[in-house]
């Protein structure tokens, strides 16, 4: 049986990913992954974010077989181990201590969605309130909790959104209006119909709900709204930080302190199963095993992550250099803007996380295929594929990433040359038609 009837006919129809990229992959090394013919496909993906160091940094991998070489502990729930303290020490050393930020750590089940989870039951044992406040177009995993605070209907189908109050995020009801004047409305009248939330969470940049970046006046404002109503602030930094968006946190840059905040996904180091709550001391109030999970003590995802701080974020040069790359980015998009105006709305983003919006989902989801043709992995989000992501891995040498966005403007000249506009409302016919 070949590997894709395997797939097709024992794996459940929850798959996603392979179909939109329908390839059997066999190994993998930086920005590059390989098919089981050896084809080289380039990752603009990056695992959803789990990734940002690439496949199989060479450093890391070695220091992970290093370790179980020696036979050291792989699993212990949360027993103390060396490599659990080593990560401890250079988390803070590298990471809390620079950025004057004092936060407990505690390490959840591995799983965005599950360190989501673990947060909003702080929150609300903290607050004695039950209300938790999310955002238009936002995405926070898919287990219970976490489903009822996404914002795209089809992702939340089965799931009651008991006890989540949906507010428009910053942006969605057009750049001038006060969204922050009107959430405190809220919190104010008793007869709004709004119960005092335990907490607000939120994306500082919105990856599966298009690339959505909040501004730095909003998270301001809504940090001063959460102290003056005595709400936590949750924020998911899953897929935005360790990195992605140019400084380690996606909030430094707002230069404020949230209550609570959700890592996951690439603070695994290569790709590692881990995810840490880091929690303001002052509400660590947890009882013993309040909290837990089987897994919170993936040793190996400890080895990574410590050797991941110790080569990127001993110093700020590996900021600079992202800096530098966005840099690449935002001029290969003006490029294509240019050339396409009639269909491309616009671009956003910060550091490499990167989006393009087309004005029909037509144009942006053709354009991902045609990549996957010329072996790019790319994909789409947004409430309607809308948007063109781009998420190449941090480390990715200079010269690969000029040569990759020359690849893909190219492909996105091509496909918008491939269609007309045959209204003023930028409506699309294929040019053959």
């Amino acid at each position: 049986m070949k590997n894709e009837d395997v797939f097709k006919s024992y794996e459940s129809q929850a798959r996603t990913y392979c179909r939109s990229f329908p390839a059997s992959y066999d190994v993998a090394q930086g920005s590059f992954i390989y098919d089981s013919d050896g084809v080289e496909y380039l990752d603009m993906l990056s695992g959803a974010g789990a990734l940002n160091y690439g496949h199989n940094h060479t450093e890391i991998k070695n220091t992970v077989i290093n370790y179980m070489q020696r036979n050291g502990v792989l699993m212990s729930l949360d027993l103390y181990t060396e490599a659990k303290r080593d990560f401890i020490v250079t988390f803070n050393k590298c990471i809390l201590a620079p950025r004057n930020l004092s936060y407990k750590i505690q390490f959840t089940s591995p799983t965005g969605t599950s360190v989501v989870e673990s947060a909003v039951k702080l929150a609300r044992k903290v607050t004695g309130r039950h209300n938790v406040i999310c955002f238009t177009n936002g995405f926070h995993g898919m287990s219970g909790t976490s489903l009822s605070l996404t914002g795209n209907r089809s992702k939340r189908q089965a799931v009651s959104p008991g006890g989540v109050t949906r507010l428009p995020y910053d942006g969605y009801l057009g750049k001038d209006y006060d969204s922050i004047a009107f959430y405190r409305k809220l919190f104010m009248d008793s007869s709004s119909g709004v119960d005092l939330p335990a907490a607000i969470i939120l994306e500082t940049v919105q990856g599966e709900g298009g690339v959505n970046v909040a501004s730095i006046e909003w998270l301001q404002g809504i940090r001063q709204l959460a102290n003056d109503f005595g709400i936590k602030l949750i924020i998911d930094d899953i897929q935005a930080g360790v990195g992605r968006t140019g400084t380690f946190f996606s909030f430094e840059h707002a230069n404020i302190q949230p209550d609570l905040v959700c890592l996951s996904k690439s603070i695994g180091g290569i790709g590692f199963p881990m995810a840490i709550l880091l929690i303001k001391p002052e509400i660590d109030v947890w009882s013993p095993g309040e909290d837990n999970g089987t897994f919170r003590g993936n040793n190996l995802a400890f080895i990574a992550s410590t050797k991941m701080l110790e080569l990127f974020w001993h110093d700020k040069k590996f900021e600079q250099e992202l800096c530098d790359k966005e840099t690449i980015v935002r001029s290969a998009f003006d490029k294509v803007l240019v050339s396409c105006d009639d269909y491309i709305k616009e671009s956003r983003g910060r550091g490499l996380f990167q989006g393009l919006e087309f004005y029909d989902e037509v144009i942006s989801v053709a354009v991902a295929r045609k990549c996957f043709e010329n072996k790019i992995i790319i994909e789409t989000c947004g409430e309607r594929d809308q948007v063109l992501k781009f998420m190449p891995a941090l480390n990715i040498p200079f010269h690969l990433l000029e040569e990759s966005m020359e690849r893909i403007c190219k492909i996105i000249v091509s496909v918008c040359n491939d269609f007309k506009l045959c209204s003023a409302d930028h409506a699309l016919i294929p040019e053959e038609a």
